[in-house]
């Protein structure tokens, strides 16, 4: 399980760090693709061999699904870290993510997401400003 917020900035050659502390529980390889909200999601590959098992039961007569779909891949690349813990992402990626100089890496249990700085900033204080009421509409999950 993937968990905490990390800062990096991409360096020079547009790498970025991801930290020890979530590389131990990735493997040699990651799968990234294009996130949710202007961030970038980063799997395992097993976890990315179970999201390809979800995503090919979708209806292919569904205009949705086939947005989904071709977005959710299109973005996708296969990445193995340096000997300093770094991936290279794709241009698209950095594109979709806003990602220029500052990084956030965050985990979120299955997942890390990559988030440019101002953009993680924005979305911690809008979600900070409404968490108490957000937990009481997921009462259900009874944490």
């Amino acid at each position: 399980m993937f968990m905490g917020e990390y800062q990096h900035n991409l360096d020079a050659k547009g790498r970025l760090i991801i930290p020890a502390k979530l590389r131990d529980q990735i493997g040699e390889k990651m799968v990234f693709t294009r996130g949710m909200e202007g961030c970038i999601f980063g799997y395992t590959v097993e976890e990315w061999q179970k999201i390809e098992a979800k995503l090919a039961k979708l209806p292919l007569t569904k205009r949705n699904a086939r947005k989904f779909t071709r977005m959710f891949y299109s973005g996708a690349m296969e990445a193995e870290f340096d000997k300093q813990g770094r991936v290279n992402l794709t241009t698209t990626l950095k594109e979709h993510a806003g990602l220029i100089k500052e990084c956030v890496i965050v985990g979120v249990a299955d997942r890390i997401e990559i988030w440019a700085k101002e953009r993680w900033d924005d979305f911690e204080n809008d979600a900070s400003d409404d968490y108490d009421e957000i937990a009481e509409d997921l009462d259900d999950i009874e944490l």
